[in-house]
């Protein structure tokens, strides 16, 4: 394997290692990617060869082939459809000519970049039951590359090593254990023949990790936990023994523990001069600390170190180096799992190394990526949980946002969406902004009476998630429907303000790209891909994307052309939780899963959109009594919410259960739910978790509200349905 002298070595001769590179605007080569070529990323024009395009994850493109004078000549060049109608969200890699990207279900397919011809495809067979250990659907976010390979984590816990000649395996190894609801939804970096990845699973009780993998064998090469296990003695990292002081250890190392959480299921950065690799940490299981780390005052105890938390650590070695908390003691879901962008600017006339990040609780953080020094930090969303930051980068906390075990519940903003969630911002550095992918949406957070974990099936939270769920009365409805607001926020992250922003027909609008042509480009849930001007915002293009575009786009080019792709798709975790009837106050968005190609002066057409069917609501009578229905809820929205969309709204991915052909039959129900005769299309049985009778409540729950949407009808006008 190499060493790290060969990064740093490479890093000095950036601009010779271009030679290997096939140039800073060529697009032929043998396609293999090196330390040095990785490092030089910001010099090869041409191709995307990493999450973010750079180590540092900017989403910044030089190309200015494509500008703000003649972007309106932008034209579909091609399009691919996908297989799988589910979220799409992941980031493509260009190399030499070839594009690759992820689809739902841990897929990969591979076109040629330029005309759209497919080239192979890969179904690592990931089994349909895992559905339901996902929190926020069966997504993929993208793959990393390295010599002439690709890497791809599977939503099964699978780190797969493909060739990236024709899609055949290499090697696949198990980098979670498959007894415990762990999922991988986040893409693979390579640093210097490392394959580092982290997991999701904290909804459902795990303890969180990154770990490294030998690039040519799978041979892991080092763990790096992010939360104690409560046993941490003499002989523990150092790093562990300290975070363990900040939790209530009896707990975590308790019979009824389950892993506290704190996973890195996304964003990561690297600074090769520094060699420093910075990891987003979650949130913490269950979210309630009053549950997760019980203090004597009701509300929990502690910092819970590392949740909530940038943590810098050595890629060679998984050492600790420096963290910083953004939410201290979180409570809310509030993960720091958000994207991480690296720059250089100049901070009260001293040129800082900053690391910039917006997480889900509402502040934008500037900090010293050298030391972990705290900067700055000012809210660019509304904010009640806390009234600020103080000069030690500790949040000022609004003391009726916390939760305590005794039912006292709270309104809270941002709620568990955050103010911004997944969704890639992008850094323009000749503007000096950050793009940010914002939205306001808040939460309420009341605390589920005598909670006990369930590691079978289930959201670990500590939260009663009916609290929240809408009365039956459109106004009202509609009411909290317009209040959801999304925005591209084009932020100043010297002045901490934006500069300005756009308003977007609802929350979940796509990640972001910047290029040097003075364009943001941008997806929304509103079914549109849309550029602007970066230092405006100014509307300059718009294209009828046919379904929501959640994905980032990249840009590249072949033979001196330049591309912008975006992958659509509807899907993931607000779109499986909203009233499809309700998004953005107009027809629901459906799923129409296809990668989109576009260059100047193209003229290609999507096919003819197909309308949704419009279908009534045409439930049996609810004749259960009001206490089965309302246990029947408790179970509902603990077991089924986070799928099939709280108070059995029904949201235009997965199937609205008020309008299932099961629902009238307690034994056609209960072989679904109970038995799991549907595991292989993704709904896997509840069995261990919840009996026939409690799964008899959950349908008499759903008929009744059926029963009570059905009533709405004349004022919803209609209702509708994939």
């Amino acid at each position: 394997m190499k060493t790290f002298g060969m990064v740093a070595t490479c890093a000095a001769l950036a601009t010779l290692a271009l030679g290997a590179c096939n140039g800073a605007m060529g697009s032929e080569g043998d396609g293999t990617v090196t330390a040095a070529r990785l490092v030089a990323a910001d010099a090869d024009h041409a191709n995307w060869i990493t999450h973010g395009r750079t180590y540092d994850e900017q989403r910044f493109s030089p190309l200015d082939a494509i500008d703000t004078g003649n972007v309106g000549d932008l034209g579909l060049a091609w399009f691919a459809d996908m297989d799988t109608a589910r979220g799409q969200e992941a980031t493509p890699l260009v190399m030499d000519g070839r594009l690759y990207l992820t689809t739902a279900w841990s897929k990969v397919r591979a076109f040629d970049a330029a005309t759209g011809e497919s080239l192979w495809d890969f179904d690592p067979e990931v089994p349909g039951e895992t559905a339901v250990r996902a929190c926020c659907d069966v997504v993929n976010r993208g793959l990393a590359a390295w010599d002439d390979d690709l890497f791809l984590g599977t939503l099964d816990g699978r780190l797969i090593s493909i060739d990236s000649a024709n899609g055949s395996v290499n090697w696949e190894v198990r980098t979670t254990n498959p007894d415990q609801a762990y999922t991988i939804t986040g893409a693979p970096r390579v640093i210097d023949g490392r394959v580092i990845i982290g997991n999701g699973g904290a909804e459902f009780g795990v303890r969180g990790y990154v770990a490294a993998y030998d690039a040519a064998s799978g041979e892991e090469l080092w763990r790096f936990y992010t939360v104690p296990d409560g046993t941490e003695g003499e002989d523990a990292p150092e790093y562990l023994q300290a975070a363990a002081e900040t939790w209530n250890t009896d707990v975590l190392a308790g019979s009824d523990a389950i892993g506290g959480g704190g996973t890195v299921w996304d964003s990561m950065a690297y600074d090769p001069q520094l060699d420093l690799l910075y990891i987003g940490v979650g949130n913490g299981s269950p979210w309630n600390r009053a549950y997760r780390s019980p203090g004597e005052d009701g509300t929990g105890q502690g910092d819970n170190l590392y949740l909530s938390s940038i943590v810098a650590i050595r890629p060679a070695t998984g050492e600790y180096v420096w963290h910083y908390q953004t939410t201290p003691g979180e409570t809310w879901d509030y993960t720091a799992t958000q994207h991480i962008i690296l720059a250089e600017m100049e901070i009260d006339g001293e040129q800082r190394r900053v690391l910039m990040q917006a997480p889900k609780n509402g502040f934008f953080y500037v900090i010293d990526r050298e030391s972990g020094e705290f900067i700055s930090a000012e809210p660019y969303v509304t904010v009640n949980w806390a009234s600020g930051i103080d000069d030690t980068g500790r949040p000022i906390e609004n003391p009726d946002a916390r939760i305590d075990v005794t039912g006292r519940p709270a309104l809270v903003t941002p709620g568990a969406l955050g103010g911004h969630n997944w969704h890639p911002m992008a850094f323009h550095p000749g503007e000096n902004l950050v793009y940010i992918p914002a939205f306001e949406a808040g939460m309420m957070y009341s605390p589920q009476a005598n909670w006990k974990p369930d590691r079978e099936r289930g959201f670990n939270v500590g939260f009663d998630l009916s609290a929240g769920d809408l009365p039956p009365d459109m106004g009202i409805r509609r009411q909290v429907a317009g209040g959801l607001r999304g925005m591209l926020l084009a932020w100043d992250p010297v002045a901490q303000e934006a500069r300005w922003s756009v308003e977007h027909p609802g929350p979940w609008n796509g990640g972001v790209l910047a290029t040097a042509g003075g364009l943001v480009f941008q997806g929304t849930a509103g079914s549109e891909f849309n550029a602007y001007d970066a230092a405006s915002g100014e509307k300059l293009w718009s294209f009828a994307a046919q379904t929501g575009v959640v994905a980032p786009p990249i840009t590249y080019s072949v033979d001196g052309e330049q591309y912008v792709a975006v992958l659509a798709g509807w899907g993931g975790a607000y779109a499986l939780t909203v009233d499809g009837d309700l998004l953005a106050s107009k027809a629901p968005v459906r799923n129409v899963s296809r990668l989109l190609v576009f260059k100047l002066g193209a003229s290609g057409v999507l096919p003819a959109e197909r309308a949704l069917a419009a279908l009534p609501l045409d439930p049996p009578p609810s004749r259960a009594s009001a206490e089965m229905i309302a246990r029947g809820g408790e179970h509902y929205a603990r077991y089924c919410a986070v799928c099939h969309a709280p108070g059995a709204v029904g949201s235009t991915v997965l199937p609205d259960l008020r309008r299932s052909g099961t629902l009238g039959n307690e034994g056609a129900w209960s072989a679904v739910v109970h038995d799991g005769i549907l595991r292989d299309n993704g709904m896997a049985g509840f069995s261990a978790s919840l009996d026939r009778e409690q799964i008899e409540a959950i349908r008499a729950y759903v008929i009744h509200r059926a029963n009570e949407d059905k009533a709405m009808e004349p004022a919803s006008e209609g209702a509708a349905a994939d």
